[in-house]
């Protein structure tokens, strides 16, 4: 009976140990949660949202302009950001008129950046003034503008920062679905 106990205790710690090393592993290399903290995502994610992000599809390619893209705040890499995409290194960017500009021309692709106004606002996004992104950087907007920290206060995000791709609102159970 003894014997039976150890085998049936081993057992089930064996398969609790696996359980939590595959855990580990998709969230460190695949897919992890976050919950949305703050509004300035409004209206594509709402304070409380719970989304899955894709950490692995950045390895294969480069973020593209309006992913919406989780990764290590600046200023405190502790701390997760939520924004989109909005130019990548090399690329001029400007707020003119509520429009994002980049190279010259109005952004239309993809056309969520023409659902929103931008306001022209701190050091990275005032009015009448363009900023370069440098190469291997990111420039990050909220698409609440008007209640957003984003790249117009604090600048650019490095490669090294970017955590992954937001893909999938999971909670609340109302507004389950793709994030786009």
């Amino acid at each position: 009976m003894a014997q039976e106990k150890k085998h049936w205790l081993r057992e089930w710690s064996e398969s609790i140990l696996i359980a939590l090393a595959i855990a580990l592993f998709i969230r460190t290399f695949l897919v992890e949660a976050f919950k949305i903290p703050s509004g300035s995502m409004r209206p594509t994610l709402e304070v409380k949202d719970r989304i899955f992000v894709n950490k692995l599809v950045y390895r294969f390619s480069s973020p593209e302009r309006g992913d919406i893209v989780v990764f290590k705040y600046t200023e405190d890499p502790k701390r997760y950001f939520v924004k989109r995409l909005a130019a990548v290194g090399n690329e001029n960017i400007e707020i003119i008129d509520g429009n994002i500009v980049v190279d010259g021309d109005v952004v239309k692709v993809p056309d969520i950046f023409l659902e929103h106004y931008y306001y022209n606002r701190g050091r990275y996004g005032a009015q009448n003034k363009t900023v370069q992104v440098p190469d291997g950087h990111y420039y990050f907007l909220g698409d609440n503008s008007a209640f957003s920290q984003d790249s117009r206060y604090w600048g650019f995000v490095p490669d090294k920062y970017i955590v992954g791709k937001a893909f999938l609102r999971f909670w609340p159970l109302y507004r389950v679905g793709l994030v786009r």
